[in-house]
């Protein structure tokens, strides 16, 4: 018998240590080859770990929301080869799957032992992407059947749960006192949400300026679009117009399209509008990034901004489409209520937060006409941004989506 040592894998960008936020095993469980046996989360991306080998998983590094160094130990198996302790270059494939690549077996090796099916253990074996629609689809996974390599449960078996009109148990809760405490612990990317909420409030200064915008002239003309789009163009809501509103407001006012080091102390102006777009996932906050927003129309910026909501929802999202934005918009959508705080996203220098459209009584003049109306929530970095800056930015976009075909008016 031999023992095989998994090293936490190399996944590149200069990433020194990466957090245990799933195990598919434990101490005792067999493995078969390129079974995945973990799952780790760097800069807000999932990697599946697949073992390279068969065997009987005899030790494991660490608990969930552990960090774990790169090439450090993370699992040792139990083979019917000899001992083997490099660990092959892993690679990141473009579905953020670590691939690892198979040791050179020993001159001679003897034949692997067959390795039983694994049985079935308490968490139920299934990526982190089909647990996530699982959890959408309201299904538990322990009453699922899994058809994949040792029982893993795949998409398809939950879609075919589903179909069935399978159901969790509902309890009614009666009117006795409830004396019961639970303790979760902060991992994955809820605790990387949290980091960075502190290290944007904790380091950056901010300055929140609101204003009100008169929105109907921009409804009746997206309610327009809308009725006369193509098949191929998505239904307009109102970021892509506040989105081109920012190109075109960032063009006379650069500074606010920018990065601060503060370490350094370097300011970093884009001439790139890469506009992160703050979306809510089952599994926390993401930010997914409409890269060159100034190089895209009103319908190229709401088909990529769908599309990458649509990823970031379901955990495919990459860490490219994650990261890189200069400013980005915060929007609760129908809940956004009349006035927010958003916090930047460090280390940028601007937020634009949206809050909901509500029909209001606006006096013209000679009496009150019902408008539909919607404040604009933004947050500054006012060591970089000044508060009459600020106000300028804000009002040029007011301007701009108060007079719609502005936006459209090239130069």
């Amino acid at each position: 018998m031999g023992e095989f040592i998994i090293k936490m894998p190399d996944v590149g960008e200069g990433v020194a240590e990466a957090e245990l936020v799933e195990w598919h095993v434990k101490a005792g469980d067999p493995v078969r080859e390129d079974m995945v046996i973990a799952a780790v989360m760097t800069d807000k991306a999932t990697v599946e770990i697949p073992s390279p080998v068969s065997g009987t998983v005899i030790w494991l590094a660490g608990e969930i929301g552990d960090r774990i160094a790169v090439k450090a130990p993370l699992v040792r198996i139990e083979t019917a080869g000899e001992a083997d302790e490099a660990q092959p270059q892993a690679r990141v494939a473009e579905t953020t799957k670590v691939e690892i690549a198979k040791p050179a077996p020993a001159a001679p090796a003897p034949a692997a032992a067959p390795v039983p099916a694994a049985a079935p253990a308490e968490k139920p074996l299934a990526a982190p992407s089909v647990r996530l629609f699982a959890r959408e689809g309201g299904v538990d996974l322990r009453q699922v059947q899994g058809t994949g390599p040792a029982g893993r449960i795949l998409r398809e078996d939950v879609e075919q749960f589903l179909s069935q009109g399978a159901a969790p148990a509902t309890v009614k809760n009666g009117l006795a006192r409830k004396t019961a405490t639970e303790e979760i612990k902060l991992t994955g990317l809820r605790r990387r949400i949290a980091e960075k909420m502190v290290l944007s409030t904790s380091r950056i200064p901010h300055i929140t300026y609101v204003e009100e915008v008169d929105m109907t002239a921009l409804e009746e003309l997206r309610a327009t679009m809308n009725s006369e789009r193509r098949e191929a163009h998505p239904k307009l809501t109102v970021l892509p117009f506040l989105m081109r509103a920012l190109v075109k407001a960032i063009s006379e006012q650069p500074e606010v399209n920018a990065t601060f080091d503060d370490d350094a102390g370097i300011i970093t102006r884009h001439g790139a509008v890469h506009i992160g777009i703050a979306t809510q996932t089952p599994a926390g906050l993401t930010v997914p990034v409409v890269r060159h927003a100034e190089a895209r129309g009103i319908w190229d910026c709401a088909a990529e901004m769908n599309r990458l909501a649509g990823a970031a929802r379901t955990g495919t999202a990459t860490r490219d489409e994650l990261s890189g934005s200069t400013i980005t918009i915060s929007s609760l959508g129908a809940l956004g209520g009349i006035v927010s705080t958003p916090v930047i996203n460090h280390p940028e220098v601007a937020i634009i937060g949206v809050n909901k459209i509500a029909t209001r009584p606006v006096w013209d003049g000679t009496q009150f006409v019902p408008r539909k109306m919607m404040n604009l929530s933004s947050s500054f970095d006012h060591r970089i941004i000044d508060g009459w800056d600020a106000a300028t930015f804000v009002q040029r976009v007011r301007t701009l989506l108060e007079t719609p075909a502005l936006i459209f008016i090239e130069g």
